[in-house]
């Protein structure tokens, strides 16, 4: 139910360091791609390192199909919203997404992301953002 004591907000726009920080924060996010040239989303637990939205995928899912190949276009969003204060943040970046390749990396990458699904998930993907969009909810 939405608090009646929440006023209207206004929108804030996050400068880039800030959005990167608070996508940081958040455990999960979802990543939007093309499939059959049309727009789909999947929700994946990620980690950012170095500016950079590090997600993991398994050979024979949709992730390792339509973005892992030769890379892809992608954008990634994480939020944290309160909907009965009607305040919080969302951040949106789009970059291009591709196969992590170096062993070393890989293993540093899996050390530090453990995947919530079953399965190997042997496959490392990072998000380079070329594009970082953040606002924030705040009090009119």
């Amino acid at each position: 139910m939405i608090s009646s004591t929440a006023g209207t907000r206004d929108l804030r726009d996050l400068p880039e360091a800030e959005a990167l920080r608070r996508l940081a924060s958040v455990p999960l996010g979802r990543i939007v791609f093309t499939r059959q040239a049309l727009p789909a989303v999947r929700p994946v637990n990620h980690i950012v390192v170095d500016g950079q939205v590090i997600i993991r995928s398994d050979l024979g899912t949709i992730l390792s199909a339509e973005v892992a190949p030769a890379g892809a276009v992608v954008a990634f969003e994480a939020d944290e919203l309160d909907a009965a204060e009607r305040l919080g943040w969302s951040v949106i970046i789009t970059g291009m997404a591709r196969l992590v390749t170096d062993p070393r990396e890989i293993e540093r990458f899996k050390a530090r992301l453990s995947p919530w699904v079953a399965g190997t998930m042997d496959q490392v993907i990072r998000i380079r953002p070329e594009i970082v969009t953040g606002f924030e909810l705040v009090p009119a």
